[in-house]
């Protein structure tokens, strides 16, 4: 072991410790729901006591508690603030926290570990909004996400279309040429893998591309590079070896902004979701009321639902007020089962 050694252990202390201090803050911001007051004595006091008693050898107690005053005084400060709460699926830095920097970027960005757990905390109140991806320009359907909208309560209260450029990191410092494997989500994994094949990389999926990069800035592996975006590249202290490594340079993805309250101001495109049996022009039928009316469907999706049932989403360019989409919904809702509106709302589109 020597000095460098050291610091990099220290390193990887540090990454562990900033990230452990971000969930702490954002646990401290949802439990604003639960209490009327930000200031709750009884509980400080019980934590400051704990971390005095755990607090041995070379940690001085003093300093301990001293610390912890200074962190829930600052979580104090965050309550109080009340920013916008925003979840979603995957670690800090994944490519729904970028989407989130352009459609609220005041939101605090709460990360869940799975689609369901986004839904579930919106339609409980304890996060604003959740942010999902729907749909990709090479990977297509985002199947969990659409199977839950078909019975969610949640409305869509936006939608942002982003593109999704890959980078490939690595810990700064580290020889290119001694790359040997390379982490990621599969599908950003199989997004790149002309790149990775022309390079002599070896894949290894992870469940996440900015997983994978906080497990790379946190483990400091040798030999290994992540694919991500720039965002998670910036969060984790990660050098750009090469951007836009993607074999299809036409990788965009569509998100929805999912509320479990009507947004007041109505947007200019719609999102319905009915239910379609397996008779013969059943579909179509629906699709000429939306044709006699001139309106333009966009997003013509769909998604099994129960046996010789199939889910469809349609997103049409219109506002829901207006008389011409009024008449042909309510055609469709008579034509159709289980017809909903899924939401009528703004849609933001990020260029290059």
């Amino acid at each position: 072991m020597n000095l460098d050694d050291i610091r990099a252990d220290i390193d990887r202390i540090d990454a562990r410790i900033l990230a452990l201090l971000t969930e702490r803050m954002e646990k401290a911001l949802i439990t604003r729901r639960f209490k009327t007051s930000t200031l709750d004595s009884a509980r400080e006091q019980q934590v400051l006591e704990r971390v005095t008693r755990a607090s041995r050898g070379i940690l001085d107690p003093e300093f301990s508690a001293g610390l912890y005053r200074q962190l829930m005084a600052e979580s104090k400060r965050i309550q109080e603030a009340g920013p916008e709460t925003v979840a979603f699926q995957g670690a800090h830095g994944a490519y729904s926290e970028a989407a989130l920097l352009h459609l609220k970027p005041d939101a605090v960005g709460i990360p869940c570990q799975e689609f369901s757990d986004v839904f579930e905390g919106v339609e409980k109140g304890i996060y604003d909004y959740g942010l999902v991806p729907v749909e990709n320009t090479l990977g297509g359907l985002v199947g969990p996400v659409n199977s839950i909208l078909i019975y969610t309560r949640l409305t869509i209260a936006a939608a942002i279309d982003m593109p999704i450029r890959h980078c490939l990191l690595t810990l700064p410092g580290t020889d290119h040429r001694e790359l040997r494997t390379v982490w990621s989500h599969p599908q950003a994994l199989a997004q790149c893998r002309n790149f990775l094949h022309r390079n002599r990389l070896e894949p290894v999926p992870h469940f996440d591309t900015a997983g994978a990069a906080r497990e790379l800035a946190e483990t400091r592996p040798k030999r290994v590079a992540v694919v991500a975006g720039k965002f998670a590249a910036e969060l984790y202290g990660l050098e750009i070896v090469k951007e836009d490594i993607q074999d299809s340079p036409n990788n965009r993805t569509r998100f929805f902004l999912v509320s479990a309250k009507k947004e007041a101001a109505e947007g200019e495109k719609c999102s319905v979701v009915f239910t379609a049996g397996d008779k013969a022009g059943s579909l179509f039928a629906v699709l000429r009321l939306f044709a006699e009316e001139n309106i333009n469907l966009t997003r013509i999706e769909s998604v099994p639902d129960t046996p010789g049932k199939y889910a469809i989403f349609i997103d049409f360019e219109g506002a829901l007020a207006s008389e011409h989409v009024q008449r042909a919904v309510h055609k469709a809702r008579e034509t159709t089962d289980d017809f909903r509106i899924l939401g009528c709302y703004k849609e933001m589109r990020v260029q290059e």
